[in-house]
């Protein structure tokens, strides 16, 4: 079955090339301890590019979910190809703007092959 789902990922990593637009997700790695200072180092912000769509919540979605606001969008990105997972603490610059990641953070992943990652975004 693994094989059927990997070709439903690099489908969604093509669909999403064709229809969306590249966005950068970035997030700080910590830094190592500094004797001298007795504390950490600042860490170093590592990024990757993938393609995602930007999406606005329906009203739907507003009515069933109190903690999308107003202003939140939806980012769907291909997990096919990616570095790192997106986590909570990462940034996304999309459409020119940064976003934070709030929760909750979907994964769509039917039997353990990663497809999709559903974000809700906010600036």
């Amino acid at each position: 079955m693994a094989t059927f789902y990997d070709e439903m990922a690099v489908m969604a990593l093509e669909m999403i090339t064709e229809f969306g637009q590249p966005v950068t997700i970035s997030k700080t790695e910590p830094g190592e301890y500094d004797p001298e200072t007795g504390g950490e180092a600042p860490g170093a912000t590592v990024e990757q590019t993938a393609p995602g769509i930007l999406l606005d919540f329906t009203g739907l979605e507003f009515q069933n979910n109190s903690l999308i606001r107003q202003g939140d969008k939806k980012l769907k990105i291909a997990a096919q190809g990616l570095a790192w997972v997106p986590g909570l603490l990462d940034k996304v610059v999309a459409q020119g703007r940064t976003w934070s990641i709030v929760p909750p953070l979907k994964e769509v992943n039917p039997a353990g092959t990663p497809i999709l990652y559903e974000l809700q975004v906010r600036s």
